[in-house]
């Protein structure tokens, strides 16, 4: 809903602020500069990135409309399926958590936090990272790297949409132009009619490289930079159950887990020490 106004702020400004110099709305409604425009965009787009980006890429705008994914409910929530997960693998050894990791739809700790056990993402990475240490087929230490690597492949792959928009802005300008020069070809052959004819096929070229410059830094161009903070949100999120797996599998007491694992949520998200204590004590306590 924010992008959505922001947008309509963009629209409304330009265009009051242009009938206030007595411009008229239509001389901007050009459909053959609007195709010629969105057509060499997109066509660019299939040119450069193969079809699993650019599926990506609709995904992560989609995405984009309902904002950052992750709030502090969510890592509240996190949190709070890891502290049972983690009593659980030390009152009765790792080999219990077998049956949550390998099934998660019928674990019965997954099933109180509907938030987590929804969001597909997270919970293979969670289930993929305590899943080799159940089975023994790694040393606890040699978990960290596996995860690092994991990351690093997820931070590149997410990044992939978000560079192939950023040069779709970045190229809306030179499009503009393309539409402007097309215009002025025509307006050429005209030139020997009459002036008012020759004024409107002018603006109308004009009209171009407006659409070109405006797409591009009021709506594209922004669009990326949100799109590339949704994901470092994503990200984030799973380095949170990284730090926290990493941490109880090489030692670390579930409790200590959970609280190395909060210090690297956002200061926005972050819940403080006495929220995380609460959490903890009503898990006890349940």
């Amino acid at each position: 809903m924010v992008i959505i106004f922001g947008a309509i702020v963009i629209v409304v400004c330009v265009l009051v602020g242009f009938t206030m110099v007595d411009g008229k709305i239509s001389s901007l409604i050009h459909v053959n500069e609007f195709l010629v425009i969105g057509g060499a965009s997109i066509g660019s787009m299939i040119i450069m990135a193969p079809w699993n980006v650019l599926k990506d890429l609709g995904k992560k705008l989609f995405a984009v409309l309902k904002g950052i994914p992750y709030r502090q409910k969510s890592y509240e929530d996190l949190f709070q399926a890891l502290y049972e997960l983690f009593m659980i693998g030390r009152k009765n050894g790792m080999i219990a958590l077998e049956d949550h990791v390998n099934d998660p739809a019928s674990s019965s700790v997954f099933s109180k936090y509907p938030s987590l056990e929804k969001d597909k993402e997270a919970m293979d990475f969670l289930c993929d990272a305590l899943r080799p240490i159940i089975d023994g087929r790694i040393k606890p230490e040699e978990l960290k790297p596996l995860l690092d690597i994991q990351l690093r492949k997820m931070d590149e792959e997410g990044h992939d949409p978000i560079n192939v928009l950023i040069k779709v802005g970045d190229a809306l300008p030179g499009f503009g132009i393309v539409a402007a020069v097309l215009g002025i070809v025509v307006t050429m052959g005209a030139i020997g009619g009459p002036v008012e004819t020759i004024g409107k096929k002018v603006g109308s070229a004009l009209v171009g490289t407006f659409l070109g410059i405006f797409l591009a830094y009021g709506f594209v161009n922004p669009l990326a930079t949100n799109m590339a903070f949704v994901h470092e949100s994503r990200l984030a999120f799973l380095k949170c159950v990284s730090s926290a797996v990493v941490s109880f599998c090489t030692g670390a007491a579930p409790a200590m887990a959970i609280e190395i694992s909060r210090r690297g949520v956002a200061s926005s998200f972050r819940p403080n020490a006495d929220e995380l204590e609460q959490t903890i004590k009503s898990i006890k306590v349940s």
